[in-house]
């Protein structure tokens, strides 16, 4: 232990997301929830059934996986369905699209030259492979409210706003 300094398991509490969702965002978190509810769940109550009726479930491993799974999915359908219902959907267009709001597609450019060309979404739906970043990113809070052709900081990296768009793709 180093002398003079007091170690201790303290975090702070991190920051709690934002509650915005596209339509499509909940659309898919809302079929997440169908599925693990009303066809995995159920599969794995069976199969967890199946194995404990085979004998001693202490040293069974099909039994043990399987509540574990049941556990985790259980886990999953508890937390969506509380999100779910704490979630606000935005559908509405901003009134001025010349500025980055929720939604918005944005073209950026590196001080390299390279573009790249990202949806700004909430947290639940964030994908940065499929385009998708999260407005509580380091990106994404940069890029609110600037307008297109403007420079900004984000990541220790500078960026260009090359494009808005708020067409649906």
């Amino acid at each position: 232990m180093l002398r003079g300094f007091a170690l201790s398991r303290y975090r702070p509490p991190a920051a709690k997301p934002s509650l915005y969702i596209t339509r499509a965002g909940y659309d898919a978190l809302q079929a997440e929830l169908a599925e693990l509810w009303k066809r995995k769940r159920p599969a794995l109550v069976q199969k967890v059934a199946e194995a404990a009726a085979l004998g001693d479930r202490s040293e069974n491993a099909e039994y043990l996986y399987g509540k574990k799974q049941l556990h985790e999915t259980d886990r999953r359908i508890r937390y969506l369905s509380r999100r779910l219902d704490e979630l606000i959907v935005v559908e509405r267009l901003p009134e001025d699209q010349t500025r980055v709001r929720f939604g918005a597609w944005v073209t950026v450019e590196n001080a390299a030259g390279e573009r790249s060309r990202y949806r700004l979404v909430g947290p639940d739906e964030a994908d940065a492979s499929a385009g998708r970043i999260s407005v509580d990113s380091p990106l994404g809070r940069a890029l609110l409210n600037q307008r297109a052709g403007t420079t900004f900081t984000a990541a220790e990296q500078a960026w260009r706003l090359v494009a808005i768009s708020y067409a649906t793709e």
